[in-house]
């Protein structure tokens, strides 16, 4: 498995561009080109979650699985966020990290105290990708971008997990990727917030690993019936 850091994030370099999703769309299919990998599965979470459908949708023949982890993309998101949830989103001071993390986490072990404050903050110093941030977000109330009405056209097997207890993106638009991309599953994790990758990791990665080798399993069996009538 590979996890990449998209451009403008993590350890990638933070050129000052005018980052919307297309963005990282262009820059998940360059980094699969330059590793020479023709088809992939791609599991994306929240903002990542929104690239890999609009990847899935412009690059159909190169996803062989999609998993969308309480992944953003409706234009109604923005709208139903509140000003003060979308200036939050900046994570620039305690005060927006205080706000965020009952949103986020269904545990508050997980955002609770000076320690872990601190230790975020420092995250984000060391980050860096506080420009990146800023323009997605403009990005996403601009309505950039959005899978209103494409995301149906999506035809690779996709799975859906979603933390129950999510406040940031709420369970209805799991419900609403699900009704909309035809044939897909949907996991829901109760006691879950946001991060269910993070904060319910063990029944996250079951349902994922389950998914996969499921896939996986029903394409050996087609190419084994298909070699079989060959015969």
């Amino acid at each position: 498995m590979i996890a990449l850091d998209q451009i403008g994030f993590g350890k990638s370099d933070k050129p000052l561009l005018a980052y919307h999703p297309a963005t990282f769309v262009d820059f998940l299919r360059g980094f699969l080109d330059a590793l020479k990998i023709q088809r992939a599965s791609l599991v994306g979470s929240s903002l990542g979650g929104w690239v890999a459908a609009r990847f899935a949708l412009a690059y159909p023949d190169s996803v062989d699985r999609l998993v969308l982890v309480d992944a953003a993309g409706y234009a109604d998101l923005a709208r139903q966020l509140d000003p003060q949830t979308l200036h939050a989103l900046r994570l620039g001071s305690r005060d927006d990290l205080r706000r965020l993390g009952p949103l986020t986490f269904y545990d508050s072990r997980y955002y609770q105290g000076n320690e872990a404050e601190t230790a975020f903050l420092s995250e984000r110093v060391t980050t860096g990708d506080g420009y990146t941030i800023e323009r997605v977000i403009g990005a996403m109330i601009r309505g950039e971008d959005v899978l209103d009405r494409k995301v149906r056209t999506i035809a690779s097997p996709t799975l859906i997990v979603w933390g129950r207890e999510d406040k940031i993106i709420p369970l209805s638009f799991a419900r609403r990727f699900h009704r909309d991309i035809k044939d897909s599953r949907l996991v829901i994790l109760g006691k879950c917030g946001h991060m269910p990758q993070i904060e319910c990791a063990d029944p996250f990665n079951a349902a994922l690993l389950r998914f996969l080798d499921g896939m996986a399993a029903a394409m050996r069996e087609g190419d084994g019936a298909r070699r079989s009538r060959a015969r």
